[in-house]
């Protein structure tokens, strides 16, 4: 595929997002198909699922999330509450979706995705989650998450980002993370990624994501959200990703949705847009072409 298009959006909530898109100049292509990334990634990590054949026939839209890669970042002051994704999401589909919308949303891209099309069931005509069901669920004491996110933030703002000397050290970093990451694809990624400072490079996203928010996931209110929907869902999985000691609770989830199927990727990890992307691109065309549920 030609390379896509790179624009910046403003959305209603006064930020203006990075976005990717493939397909776009073509008039023809009616179906919209949003790729949503999770967290602490970025647009350009969807490159080698849409190349692999995701993009052929489709209007693709992949945005950086707020603070995510080049998108705004909320400033002093601010913080990332998740909500805040959502209705940035929704207005960037009002902006660019064409008549039909998809959404396909990993890890917590997932949960933005599977919230905004609880919230607006008309709307969409399918949802993908790749290992987006959200978090394990704290029942912890308020308090003390409140407290923890409190000092987090401050600390977050008193040092400056973890500085690499290299994009080379940078890709080193994220194999160390995700050890089935190609060399080839993190050395890409990193570039993409990260950006020239004094003494190395950064990465794009705000550090402040680094803190522990002051609100837990709660089931039920999710829940609610996941009733709603009303499109087909497909839940995708990676074989060796250590999500699936949480299937018991991914079972429990999945029976919130009205209409849902599984699938999964074979020899890919929690990041499976990287580890096997055509495989990933071929799952993904055969739920979006299907006409009926």
């Amino acid at each position: 595929m030609l390379p896509p298009r790179a624009s910046r959006h403003p959305v209603a909530t006064g930020l203006s997002l990075n976005v990717l898109e493939w397909g776009a100049e073509d008039a023809s292509r009616a179906h919209t198909v949003v790729l949503v990334h999770g967290f602490l990634d970025l647009a350009w990590g969807w490159e080698a699922t849409v190349s692999a054949g995701l993009g052929d026939g489709l209007h693709v839209v992949a945005p950086d999330l707020r603070g995510h890669g080049e998108s705004d970042r909320v400033g002093t002051g601010g913080y990332y509450h998740f909500m805040d994704y959502v209705a940035d999401l929704a207005s960037l589909v009002e902006r660019l979706g064409r008549d039909q919308v998809s959404l396909v949303g990993h890890s917590m891209g997932g949960s933005v995705c599977s919230y905004l099309a609880g919230a607006f069931p008309d709307r969409f005509r399918r949802l993908a989650l790749l290992e987006g069901l959200g978090p394990p669920e704290d029942d912890g004491p308020l308090g003390d998450r409140l407290r923890t996110w409190m000092a987090g933030w401050q600390r977050m703002r008193e040092r400056p980002p973890k500085l690499y000397p290299t994009v080379e050290a940078a890709a080193e970093r994220m194999r160390d993370a995700d050890p089935l990451l190609d060399a080839a694809l993190a050395l890409d990624l990193a570039r993409k990624s990260t950006a020239c400072v004094e003494g190395g490079v950064v990465f794009r996203h705000d550090p402040i994501h680094l803190t522990r928010a002051p609100y837990p996931f709660r089931f039920e209110a999710a829940r609610e959200l996941w009733a709603g929907i009303e499109c087909p869902v497909l839940h995708v999985d990676g074989s060796e990703s250590p999500l699936l000691a949480m299937e018991a609770e991914v079972e429990r989830r999945l029976a919130c949705f009205r209409v849902v199927r599984r699938a999964r990727i074979e020899g890919a990890g929690h990041m499976m847009q990287r580890h096997r992307p055509g495989e990933v691109a071929g799952v993904l065309r055969d739920f979006l072409e299907q006409s009926a549920p």
